[in-house]
């Protein structure tokens, strides 16, 4: 396993939040840091000292990027399959390029997880919609999903009978669909797992979560939650992390059923909102750990230090207000974290308020306190 030492340059496919914190800690390790995304005003612009602004499908971009570096990794998925095979061929890939293509597509992923035991609720994928309304007749309750992008709660739709299940096929318009069962959940979280080229791991304790209409509200670390349902979680995301052979981050969203069973939503190759809070709750936040796992360094500790959580802040708080900074901040222990985002809109992710505390509970409270004097405007 090669060493990728500071001072060398990383490349970040995409220059969003994730791929700025990414950066942030990077530049903080003394790496350089070069960036590829569609936008010219993405959030990483003000910690890259290159910007290469092109689409995920542009190979010939893609591999620009990559002469330029020692070492590429990502932070967001949706990336072409000839980009990232355009990049590994230049620089080493991390994750690598097979295992990006498996985990982008929900179908590819769904398939690949039941096809190597790791479990999952009912599903069905579906090329036609008469195909899409047979799955919701045998499923039952079901949520129809495009099988790529759509992050945050978008490109699904809910269906109880197979006719909403051909307005579904049609509103999707993806001309394949994945039918997962819908379950009775008791609660979500998620586990985190950082892996090196060597093999060697390290999996973060459970966060659990709280989503609104699809997107995350709120999460708390470590997670209030039976040993034996932590324990499990962390073994399913190290054994996804080892058979997919993941080098950098994987997380990985479950679900607790009412009946108690855990079952695995989706897998994310990459930093993940639902661990935001461990640049505060943990020894070794999930951005430093992925620039360690890419560059061969030894893993960072991932015990918490404190209870922690977050809460997002949507740009639903920016419309006709000026949000109140000092009142967020007047609260003991909150953090703000803004992602460099010029525009605010609905459902945009904007930014997330942290704080750590004696206890999850307590940690909650300030941040959701905060994020209500946030939202008051001045």
């Amino acid at each position: 396993m090669s060493v990728v030492l500071p001072g060398s340059i990383i490349g970040i496919l995409g220059g969003g939040q994730l791929g700025r914190m990414t950066g942030m800690a990077a530049r903080s390790l003394g790496y350089d840091v070069h960036v590829l995304d569609p936008d010219p005003d993405c959030s990483a612009r003000a910690i890259a000292s290159r910007v290469i602004t092109a689409r995920f499908d542009d190979a010939d971009a893609a591999a620009d990027l990559a002469r330029g570096v020692d070492v590429v990794t990502l932070e967001i998925e949706q990336i072409a399959k000839g980009s990232l095979e355009a990049v590994a061929e230049q620089a080493p890939l991390h994750p690598r390029a097979e295992a990006v293509f498996t985990i982008q597509d929900r179908i590819r992923q769904r398939t690949w997880l039941d096809r190597h035991g790791f479990p999952v609720g009912p599903f069905r994928a579906v090329g036609t919609e008469d195909e899409c309304a047979a799955a919701v007749e045998a499923l039952g309750p079901s949520i129809c999903k495009a099988p790529m992008g759509g992050y945050d709660g978008r490109g699904q739709v809910r269906v109880k009978t197979p006719d909403e299940a051909r307005a579904a096929w049609k509103s999707l318009g993806s001309g394949r669909v994945i039918v997962e069962q819908f379950l009775s959940l008791d609660f979500e979280l998620s586990v985190l797992v950082a892996r090196r080229a060597d093999g060697v791991s390290a999996v973060y304790p459970p966060a659990v979560n709280y989503h609104v209409d699809g997107v995350l509200d709120w999460s708390v670390f470590p997670g209030p939650i039976p040993k034996p349902v932590a324990d499990h979680a962390q073994q399913i995301g190290h054994a996804i992390a080892e058979t997919m052979g993941i080098v950098g981050l994987v997380a990985c969203e479950l679900f607790v059923t009412t009946d108690g069973r855990l079952l695995i939503n989706e897998l994310a190759p990459r930093p993940h909102n639902t661990y935001h809070h461990s640049e505060r709750g943990a020894s070794t936040s999930q951005f430093e750990q992925l620039v360690r796992a890419v560059c061969g360094l030894p893993l960072g500790d991932v015990r918490p230090i404190a209870p922690a959580a977050i809460a997002n802040l949507l740009g639903d708080l920016w419309e006709g207000i000026t949000p109140d900074v000092p009142g967020a901040l007047s609260v003991p222990d909150v953090r703000l974290h803004l992602y460099g985002k010029t525009s605010a809109r609905p459902g945009r992710k904007m930014g997330h308020l942290s704080a750590v505390a004696d206890s999850t509970d307590a940690a909650l409270e300030k941040v959701l306190e905060g994020r209500r004097r946030f939202a008051k405007g001045v």
